[in-house]
């Protein structure tokens, strides 16, 4: 009786969001404006950063000119998109300048850094030293970070150079990236339509070819949902093999949590070597070096979830999932042809996921004054209707659902999740991958989230769950917007997800970059 209900809730559910969307475009599809192409002076940022760092070392490439074309790329398209909000061009120039004049005099000892001279960016909740640091809080619009964060500190170690700092919701925790200090920031692919969130600006710098390293973070699909929003691949790795210290006050040793550091990219190729990098001593845990036989590999998938907070997931993406799938019972042996998988728990991921976010260590009510109290939610909506609040509605919104909707109870979701990583872990062993549907909608327009706020459900269960994933692109739709699918294993299987993103990237064209590079 409870699933036909569901089914009722959703086949009206998924009326109501075509009849909503149709309303939306009405007014956002005539706010589209083109993203400039990327011309042939910038053409080396079509590039992987690890050729980028390669060329550099073989003095192909001079690190200036690289930094300087990501400089003059972000100032191109940063007036369209409000996707940086801080910059760091000169100094980022010097240290350029310096690596270039150490290798033209022979001096060797840099040539063992994996990404020598070549410029990233990453959101701004990841401190880097004297730049801005509000996490979209007015109350924190003049506050600088004192130190790196442990993950930038790594990248720069590794010889990467901090160029930019981008866009995020208020404290992270919206699929939108807007707050009231720095705006909205928009989707390269459709100005009128949300790059996602919280690494919205990430994802619109990437998919116009204006950053070769994006640094990002995942509690819900943070990384993942701008990737599949702009059409590139964000990878999720196992939890626990990241630092996350200075990320919220973090001191890295929180232990059990569902937080992770990710990267957005438009290849795959840099995703192993740039996790490595940031995972540091742990990152034996995700076993990045070891050699997968893409004949032996488990293909099991899920095309919907019996979640009636969730929207449906729409046509154009279950033909994506069901073109995946065609693909493998072609290619790949008969004895492993991509088997149906289903849990119980997914009929729960938006519960379970609300559950354990309320153990994370991050008290988003005494952030929402910057420490100074903690507020009262429902006057907090009243000041905000009546036009007196400095936040957006999205923040209070989630914080009303943390606050008023009952937790669920312990001995339930703790179970529940305890038998569900239990089957997923049986089911796909060390040899098997489980496809996921990339959201339930594409590319939503700006406000849309507010009519399904919970639709992150498709991500957030795979940090419920600590298991690695790629959102992978898979081409566009009628409409030209990205569709995509995440590829999720075991925990410490993350060369699986990667081997088989990077099968999906050669057999469906990799990333849909929002731009032609002439």
């Amino acid at each position: 009786m409870c699933r036909i209900l569901v089914m009722v809730i959703q086949f009206f559910r998924g009326i109501a969001d075509h009849v909503l969307e149709f309303i939306f475009g009405i007014y956002w599809d005539r706010q589209r404006e083109p993203v400039p192409d990327l011309d042939r002076h910038h053409e080396c940022l079509r590039e992987s950063a690890t050729s980028l760092a390669r060329k550099i070392k073989n003095k192909e490439l001079k690190s200036e000119d690289l930094v300087r074309a990501a400089i003059e790329r972000i100032k191109q398209v940063n007036p369209i998109l409000n996707a940086v909000i801080d910059e760091r061009y000169e100094a980022a120039l010097a240290e350029a300048r310096e690596i270039d004049e150490r290798l033209d005099m022979g001096i060797t000892d840099y040539c063992d850094k994996p990404f020598l001279g070549v410029p990233f960016t990453t959101k701004e909740a990841s401190p880097v030293k004297g730049m801005s640091l509000t996490f979209g809080l007015w109350s924190r619009r003049n506050m600088r970070a004192s130190e790196d964060s442990k993950a930038v500190a790594r990248l720069r170690a590794a010889g990467a150079i901090p160029l930019a700092l981008t866009n995020i919701p208020e404290l992270l925790i919206w699929n939108e990236t807007r707050n009231p200090v720095y705006g909205t920031t928009k989707n390269p692919h459709h100005t009128g339509r949300s790059p996602g969130g919280s690494s919205g600006g990430e994802a619109a710098l990437m998919a116009t070819y204006a950053t070769p390293i994006s640094l990002c973070s995942d509690v819900a699909g943070s990384t993942r949902i701008p990737s599949f929003n702009c059409g590139l691949f964000g990878y999720h790795p196992t939890a626990g093999a990241t630092n996350l210290r200075g990320l919220f006050y973090r001191k890295g040793d929180e232990g059990n949590t569902m937080f992770c550091l990710g990267f957005i990219s438009k290849t795959m190729e840099d995703m192993a070597p740039l996790m490595k990098v940031v995972a540091g001593d742990k990152q034996n845990l995700l076993n990045l070096d070891r050699q997968v036989d893409l004949k032996g590999v488990k293909i099991f998938y899920v095309e919907e979830f019996g979640d009636f907070w969730i929207s449906p997931v729409r046509s154009d993406l279950k033909n994506a999932m069901k073109d995946v799938i065609l693909n493998m019972e072609k290619r790949w042996p008969t004895e492993n042809s991509p088997e149906t998988y289903y849990h119980e728990g997914f009929n729960h991921s938006v519960n379970l996921w609300r559950y354990w976010m309320e153990k994370e260590p991050e008290d988003y009510f005494s952030l929402y004054n910057n420490g100074d109290g903690k507020p009262f939610i429902a006057f907090e909506l009243v000041k905000k209707l009546l036009g007196f609040s400095r936040h957006n509605l999205n923040l209070i919104i989630r914080l009303a659902g943390l606050r008023f909707w009952p937790s669920p109870n312990p001995e339930w979701a703790e179970t529940l999740t305890r038998e569900l990583k239990n089957d997923i872990s049986k089911t796909l062993g060390d040899n098997g991958v489980l496809l996921l549907p990339s959201g339930p909608i594409p590319c939503p327009y700006h406000y849309f989230p507010y009519t399904g706020p919970y639709n992150f459900g498709y991500w957030s269960i795979v940090n419920v769950l600590k298991c690695p994933a790629v959102q992978v692109p898979l081409g566009v739709n009628s409409k030209g917007l990205p569709l995509g699918i995440q590829v999720m294993a075991a925990p410490g299987n993350d060369a699986l997800c990667i081997e088989v993103a990077k099968y999906l990237e050669q057999e469906f064209g990799g990333a849909i970059m929002a731009c032609k590079a002439k």
